[in-house]
């Protein structure tokens, strides 16, 4: 039995806990990760990676190793039941929105893994001490200085603990924190099938039926997919098993030949009261859950480590106050909840068994899907859907009056990701407060506040002006934006502590 101290305790090492534990070590903080499984996860579970994720991937150094691993989607292709509709080309959607406008199929597994051993060469001096497999986490209390917690047979003091531990969390739990919402009524299952026939190549095909629906992914190795739809006792032997899907899925004109993994489970669409209490943190699942549709779930989670990251690193160096730490509830809470309702809504939609909503997917799918395929990737509409599924048109408030000064209105670049120009996400890489400029703007122009400065080309089309300067934060979200005779005036209210 040992006394262990770190700055940050990690519950946790799902993909949210070892994305955040590796920014944090990035940066500098001292981290201990605890995880009661034997290591990284063997189901493959979640498996899409988004645009706005591969993106962080790529700020971390890791989006190439990302996309070598991945199997890629490049198109949609909606359909019903045993008919398909045709494809709607990703690429068209996003090409100008993100350097990487597909989605990317890489299982839950594969993730942590890549951010495992990503770990182990950052913390190279001693990785066995940052991450403790087979160690849970069986108690956690607030102490003067922080945070005390029952690790294996040991004693952890940290200033921090962020609770990465799933919809069970043992954090939330142990802070009495309520885990607010609602459990769909269906049960659902989820295949990794290989042999499979009669499903789109390179697609992720989405076909709702009038009282079912099949979600398929393709996933690495020849015909190999992922599927999910909803499971009921078709043999009537009051067990759920692979033999009451087969006959589902061939509704759709699929086959396949065997599986590697096969589950049942429920959808629950659920939020935490909060994301912080005192010096305990909630991230991942252990902060919300929502329904697979989208594939936004692991995403959102890795994205809420990423933005925690930076705030826990900047009050451990001292570069700002404890109230900073507000701020990732302020921002990331209302993520999730837009989100959970969001899917909670589609979902429904999706599986309801009412007479009328069944109704309304035989009469409407069929009719509007072709038009979808036809007219969407035409329409500027289609990028946006396209930025609201692959997370890159999530919004903050960046400071806590900023909603009633603008009147609601969200700015189009302000308190969003920076847009993408097509060559300026690589000083992102730097992971300091930076000025931009595109267009109009020479850098001698820029005054000194003592940060670097980035002067781009013009960049019609992404909402940065010719003329402006743009206050960048070290995870890539635009601060602030001003005239050059404004900024030494705008600006520093955003960096003092």
């Amino acid at each position: 039995m040992a006394e262990l101290s770190c700055d940050v305790l990690v519950v946790g090492a799902g993909p949210t806990g070892l994305m955040l534990a590796n920014w944090l070590v990035k940066l500098g903080v001292d981290v201990i990760v605890a995880d009661g499984k034997e290591g990284p996860t063997r189901e493959s579970r979640a498996l899409v990676v988004q645009a706005r994720s591969l993106e962080i991937y790529d700020q971390l150094g890791l989006a190439d190793q990302v996309l070598e691993a991945a199997e890629r989607a490049d198109a949609l292709a909606p359909g019903f039941l045993d008919r398909v509709f045709g494809r709607v080309s990703l690429g068209r959607l996003g090409g100008t929105l993100t350097p990487f406008p597909f989605i990317e199929v890489l299982e839950q597994s594969r993730n942590e893994e890549i951010l495992y051993e990503n770990l182990q060469k950052l913390g190279a001096g001693a990785p066995s001490r940052i991450v403790r497999w087979e160690t849970p986490v069986t108690a956690v209390r607030q102490v003067e200085d922080g945070v005390e917690a029952k690790v294996g047979n040991d004693t952890v003091r940290a200033r921090f603990c962020v609770g990465c531990d799933g919809s069970n969390s043992a954090v939330r739990k142990a802070r009495r924190i309520a885990y607010e919402g609602v459990t769909n009524p269906h049960r659902f299952y989820v295949i990794d099938a290989v042999g499979v026939a009669g499903l789109v190549e390179n697609a992720i095909n989405v076909r709702p039926g009038g009282s079912d629906f099949l979600l398929g992914f393709p996933m690495r190795g020849r015909h190999a997919w992922r599927l999910l739809g909803l499971v009921r006792d078709e043999d009537g032997d009051s067990r759920l098993t692979e033999e009451d899907v087969r006959p589902r899925i061939r509704r759709f004109a699929v086959t396949y030949g065997e599986s590697r993994w096969f589950a049942t489970y429920k959808v629950h669409h659920r939020v935490a009261a909060t994301f912080r209490d005192g010096p305990f943190f909630l991230a991942g699942d252990a902060a919300h859950v929502h329904s697979p549709v989208g594939g936004q779930g692991m995403n959102t989670g890795m994205q809420d480590a990423h933005n925690l990251a930076f705030k826990l690193a900047d009050v451990l160096q001292g570069r700002r106050k404890d109230a900073w730490l507000d701020r990732y509830e302020a921002e990331r809470r209302p993520v999730a909840r837009t989100l959970v309702a969001t899917t909670d809504r589609i979902f429904g939609a999706i599986t309801s068994q009412r007479p009328v909503a069944r109704l309304l997917r035989r009469v409407l799918v069929p009719v509007v899907a072709p038009l979808g395929v036809r007219f969407v990737p035409r329409l500027s509409g289609g990028g946006r859907v396209f930025q609201y599924v692959s997370q890159i048109r999530v919004h903050y408030w960046m400071t806590p009056n900023a909603r009633a000064a603008a009147g609601g209105r969200r700015d189009p670049v302000v308190g969003r990701r920076l847009p993408w120009a097509g060559g300026n996400f690589e000083v992102l890489r730097d992971l300091r407060w930076q000025i931009h400029a595109y267009g109009g703007v020479a850098a001698t122009d820029v005054p000194d506040l003592s940060l670097p400065v980035h002067v781009f080309p013009p960049a019609p089309g992404t909402g940065l002006q010719p003329g402006r300067l743009y206050l960048v934060r070290p995870d890539g979200f635009v601060a602030a934006e001003a005239a050059v005779s404004e900024a030494a005036g705008v600006f520093p209210a955003f960096l003092r502590g």
